[in-house]
């Protein structure tokens, strides 16, 4: 099991999930990808849109200004 993170705070939905789900693809199943956002749209699609194509949540920190997400690829 691989732990990989991206940072998408400076993203804007959609681009938001388009860019989280690029890095899932790149993992094998069973690893993590950690995920700092934003909160407002970014905080509700982005988990929503993972759990969707079968991912898990395993978290959502906060962080104060920023959330991480930890995804566990399907």
């Amino acid at each position: 099991m691989s732990v990989e993170s991206i940072d998408i705070t400076m993203e804007h939905c959609p681009m938001t999930f388009v860019k989280a789900k690029l890095a899932l693809a790149r993992l094998n199943r069973g690893d993590i990808l950690e995920v700092t956002l934003k909160g407002g749209e970014p905080l509700e699609n982005v988990p929503r849109s993972a759990a969707e194509e079968g991912h898990k949540i395993l978290s959502i920190e906060d962080l104060g200004e920023v959330h991480l997400i930890r995804i566990e690829k399907n």
